[in-house]
């Protein structure tokens, strides 16, 4: 059984933040690992790829990006092959029939919708992206191809959560030299560190771009193990890799026109 948090922000779309359960993988990555980057076996990514579709959106074609920790965004019009994946970090699309599919291992994922205009939006947010401004050039992105901001409703998914979420002092002085009132999304931590709210964060640059429709679920990868895939977990534990779960969203059947 494959483990999907949805959105009630979302509906009118399908849409999905998965887990690591129901997947092939094994060792190090078991459960529903997505990542083509890691050294899992490729048959079997690609077999929890469609996995991840059947149990969402059956006979959906699956749309992801390389992922670059950039601010880039992709208009997705039709299916992108794995080989001819764009360098990104997020997509937007009008068009149904298309999951768009983030990767993440900690990092913040975002799913995005205008009901009115039918137009989607699925941003990785890691930290450099979310500072470079990812999430605002999706709202800008959809904004092109006839989505209002206004009407733009997210949810933010499964993401490495504050308590365990530890920085360095010049980490924390990138945020605060853009702006100095990103100090509130860190606490104090251990000499000279600093614990970082990244869900907190991309909810407010969200919010300051006028998005007022946003849910943050709250859970936190890193230490839901059964749950979720984590890098940094993976990071501390020496561990030669990690997998990676992926958060869906897709429009079904044709736009409404009216």
């Amino acid at each position: 059984m494959l483990d999907i948090t949805t959105s009630p922000l979302l509906d009118g779309t399908i849409h999905g933040f998965l887990g690591r359960a129901g997947g092939a993988s094994e060792g190090i990555y078991a459960g529903l690992n997505i990542g083509l980057g890691s050294d899992d076996d490729r048959e079997i990514i690609m077999e929890n790829r469609r996995r991840a579709v059947d149990g969402l959106m059956p006979g959906a074609e699956l749309v992801t990006v390389h992922q670059v920790h950039s601010a880039d965004v992709v208009t997705v019009t039709g299916p992108i092959a794995l080989d001819q994946r764009p360098q990104a970090d997020a997509m937007v699309t009008d068009q149904p029939n298309l999951l768009l599919g983030i990767l993440t291992a900690d990092c913040v994922p975002v799913l995005f919708h205008d009901p009115q205009a039918g137009v989607i939006g699925a941003a990785h947010a890691g930290w450099k992206g979310a500072l470079a401004g990812v999430t605002d050039n999706v709202l800008a992105a959809m904004e092109t191809i006839g989505a209002d901001r206004g009407r733009i409703n997210c949810a933010i998914g499964p993401c490495i959560a504050q308590a365990s979420y530890e920085v360095d002092a010049a980490f924390r002085e990138r945020f605060v030299d853009a702006d100095t009132d990103n100090q509130r999304f860190f606490a104090a931590g251990k000499p000279e560190h600093f614990q970082f709210d990244i869900e907190d964060y991309v909810a407010a640059r969200l919010q300051a771009a006028g998005v007022s429709q946003i849910e943050k679920l709250g859970l936190d990868t890193y230490a839901n193990e059964d749950c979720y895939f984590s890098y940094r977990r993976s990071c501390h534990r020496g561990e030669a890799g990690y997998g990676r779960q992926i958060s869906l969203i897709g429009l079904k059947g044709a736009r409404d026109e009216s």
